[in-house]
């Protein structure tokens, strides 16, 4: 019988919370940084649950590009990576429909990625709803079984699926490959950070620790972008905090993820750097 590929012991999803995991990160938005974002329709696919003996011999070229929603200027993150999201991309936070969620600054125009060249990102480090390529996370529940089991899905209509020069999911005897236990930690992260993160920004929010603003980017003496509807780390208001909501904070990690939020915000300098040299060039 195919062994499919499961994620081990995974937090429980809570009752009445559509799992995002199961389609694209289409609610992603591609937007010019001074108009309202939105939502991205979702794609087609075809969806298989991954195993060990249909997909033996399959293949995966790991590459980017726009073909791959990868030509956005925001990128959804979690809480597990804004330590290494900080240190390449800006942090901010949005109200949705679904409740707070932050993402990563990753271009000023409509379906502008600066950190994007051809086929492949240029940052050290890439958001891991990116890294994940023609992979989601499928619920199934076993007849009989009231528990939801997690499972990896392959999309076999993705074009980075079946090339002769990609890397194989499964060793010779059915074993995981490197590339497959990335791949399956990347997706533990993100359905792991879907659980996690509405707590975690609720208890920013209620501490007073985001504050709503227009953040204005001025790239050149002619050229000025606003990015609306975002909240950022008050800085102040984190300085003041004292007692037992500080103490709070920092027993739960909450804190730590302010100071990475809030020291991102000088990476806007780097979207500014990469920015300029495509003004000059194109205007």
């Amino acid at each position: 019988m195919p062994a499919g590929v499961d994620f081990g012991p995974l937090p429980a999803r809570k009752k009445g919370r559509r799992n995002e995991l199961q389609r694209p990160f289409s609610f992603v938005g591609r937007h010019r940084a001074d108009r309202p974002y939105g939502k991205a329709e979702p794609e087609r696919m075809n969806l298989v649950q991954l195993n060990n003996i249909d997909h033996a011999e399959l293949r995966i070229t790991p590459r980017a590009g726009a073909a791959f929603g990868d030509a956005a200027n925001q990128a959804l993150i979690f809480p597990a990576e804004f330590e290494q999201v900080q240190r390449e991309f800006a942090i901010v936070f949005r109200r949705r429909d679904e409740g707070m969620q932050a993402y990563a600054l990753l271009g000023l125009d409509r379906d502008e990625n600066l950190f994007l060249a051809d086929d492949h990102w240029t940052s050290r480090y890439v958001p891991a709803s990116h890294q994940r390529g023609p992979f989601s996370i499928g619920i199934v529940r076993a007849p009989g079984d009231a528990i939801d089991e997690p499972m990896l899905q392959v999309d076999l209509d993705d074009l980075r699926v079946g090339e002769d020069a990609g890397l194989l999911l499964f060793l010779e005897h059915g074993g995981n490959t490197p590339y497959l236990d990335h791949v399956t930690g990347v997706l533990r992260l993100l359905y792991e950070g879907m659980n996690t993160a509405p707590a975690a920004y609720a208890a920013l929010d209620e501490a007073g620790l985001l504050t709503p603003v227009t953040l204005t980017v001025d790239v050149s003496e002619e050229r000025r972008y606003t990015i609306p509807d975002v909240l950022v780390v008050d800085i102040e208001q984190m300085a003041a905090l004292t007692g037992d909501p500080l103490e709070r904070l920092h027993a739960s990690g909450v804190l730590r993820l302010a100071i990475l939020a809030a020291a991102s915000l000088g990476n806007i300098q780097q979207l500014i750097a990469r920015k300029q040299p495509l003004l000059n060039q194109f205007g």
